[in-house]
């Protein structure tokens, strides 16, 4: 990561800082914070506000999805597809969902439920993963 990006991250944490103290119930700007934070490489405060954003807004897809992601960035493989769950419960075409997951049972070594997941985001448009797995020989 560039001073720069650097530069612009946390420049972006002191605008949702700000846009937070003058809503505090403002779940987006939580989600948009922490992901800000995983940018930084800040998973565990990442993890706090996709939480808090959660807890404000448990319809919030994206906001379990990102969870999931800082997760999986910590090794928490099995959280991680928790949370990617919910967000698949909420939204049955989160493609970027599904792949998350997907890479989350690789970890674990569940090749079967990888597959079908990487299989399932690419039908809803988003392929990277199963090309992924199939240039590893892993998908048919």
């Amino acid at each position: 990561m560039t001073s720069n990006d650097l530069g612009q991250h946390q420049r972006a944490i002191e605008d949702f800082d700000q846009a937070i103290r003058l809503d505090p119930n403002l779940g987006t700007a939580y989600n948009n914070r922490g992901v800000a934070y995983y940018r930084l490489g800040q998973h565990r405060k990442a993890i706090e506000d996709y939480g808090q954003a959660i807890r404000l807004d448990p319809e919030n897809s994206a906001a379990y999805n990102n969870r999931g992601v800082a997760y999986y960035d910590l090794g928490q493989y099995q959280r991680a597809i928790e949370d990617y769950d919910q967000a698949i419960r909420l939204d049955r075409n989160y493609s970027a969902a599904y792949c998350n997951r997907g890479y989350a049972y690789y970890q674990l070594n569940d090749i079967v439920r990888m597959c079908r997941d990487v299989k399932k985001a690419c039908e809803l448009g988003y392929c990277a993963g199963l090309d992924w797995a199939k240039e590893q020989g892993y998908c048919q």
